[in-house]
């Protein structure tokens, strides 16, 4: 993030940590909070780095979800398995006494599987859905730089980019985006 900010200063540059951390320590109480994610995100331990910048008393308890990913993709976020493995990943991370009080879904494919999480959390939780954060940082930062200038204007593009299985991109961005994509609209590109 930090490179892409130097490297472009003139662009606003909003990554998906910060939101989804602030808004973590906001909502806890107990400053005690655990993030669920992918298995790169918890081992680069980005999370707990931002929770811990803005609360030097918090007390984070990571753990990655590799599985979540795949369900979600696959749209299986109903049901018994759903639920079956959110009981095995997060059971261990909510122990009767001395659970965390919030919950980050660090992924931004983990709220697909809201309902099975919120389904063997305890009801006390506060669970932190860090794409929603981020979206709405995002609508905060643009209502800062364009808002004046173009309160309702038309509707925006989108252009879609892949670095695999064009396909595949527009089969689960559909899932995500709610609306029908077609695998002709996504350019695939070389990193």
């Amino acid at each position: 993030m930090q490179a892409l900010r130097e490297r472009y200063p003139e662009l606003p540059v909003l990554g998906v940590i910060e939101p989804g951390a602030e808004a973590a320590v906001a909502a806890s109480a107990a400053q005690h909070i655990a993030v669920i994610a992918t298995e790169g995100t918890i081992r680069g331990g980005a999370y707990e780095a931002a929770i811990h910048r803005l609360s030097s008393r918090a007390r984070v308890s990571s753990l990655a979800c590799a599985l979540f990913v795949a369900m979600a993709e696959e749209g299986w976020t109903e049901g018994a398995i759903p639920e079956s493995v959110a009981r095995r990943y997060l059971q261990p991370l909510f122990p009767a006494g001395a659970a965390p009080d919030t919950l980050v879904l660090g992924c931004t494919h983990f709220p697909a599987l809201l309902e099975p999480i919120r389904a063997v959390l305890p009801p006390q939780v506060r669970i932190v859905d860090s794409a929603e954060t981020t979206a709405a940082a995002l609508a905060r930062q643009l209502g800062a730089t364009v808002g004046v200038v173009a309160p309702r204007g038309p509707r925006g593009s989108i252009r879609l980019l892949a670095t695999d299985g064009a396909a595949r991109f527009a089969q689960v961005g559909s899932r995500f985006l709610g609306e029908s994509l077609s695998a002709d609209a996504v350019e695939i590109i070389d990193l």
